[in-house]
C-alpha cells in the first residue's frame, strides 16, 4: 500500500480537434481562456483548469490513446440549474438529458447533459 493522499484536482487534459471552437464553447459556460508556456492553451475556472491538446499533436507525456470526444466530465454550476437550462435553450444548445437527479462526489446533485464541439459529454450540475 502506498502512503499517498490526493488533495484535489489541479487540471485535466482534453484532446480537441479545434481549440478555438472548444474555447468558445467553454467560455460560454464561464471559463476563461488562458495561454501559458510556449503558446499552450487552457480553460481556467475556480482553482482548476482544463489544458487543451490538439488532436494529432499531443504534448509529451500524454494519455495512451488521446482521442477527441472520449471525456465525460461533471461541472458544478453557480446559481440555479433551471436558469442554466433556460440560458442554454435561448442559445440553441441541445440538452441531451435532464434535469435528472444524480449522485455527486459529496452530495446529491441535479444534472443536465450536453456535448462540447468534440462530442465530450458535459454534465452541468447543482447540489440538491
Amino acid at each position: 500500500m502506498w502512503d499517498v493522499r490526493i488533495r484535489c484536482l489541479d487540471h485535466l487534459v482534453l484532446t480537441v480537434v479545434d481549440p478555438a471552437a472548444t474555447i468558445a464553447f467553454y467560455e460560454r459556460l464561464g471559463m476563461r481562456r488562458e495561454e501559458f508556456d510556449d503558446g499552450r492553451l487552457a480553460l481556467r475556472f475556480g482553482e482548476q483548469k482544463i489544458n487543451l491538446h490538439r488532436a494529432g499533436s499531443p504534448i509529451q507525456p500524454h494519455a495512451r490513446r488521446p482521442t477527441p470526444g472520449s471525456a465525460d466530465v461533471c461541472l458544478l454550476v453557480e446559481g440555479s440549474l433551471d436558469d442554466v437550462e433556460r440560458e442554454l435553450e435561448r442559445a440553441g444548445v441541445v440538452v441531451e438529458l435532464g434535469p435528472v437527479p444524480r449522485t455527486g462526489a459529496n452530495r446529491r446533485i441535479r444534472s443536465l447533459y450536453l456535448r462540447d464541439p468534440d462530442g465530450n459529454l458535459v454534465e452541468l450540475a447543482e447540489p440538491i
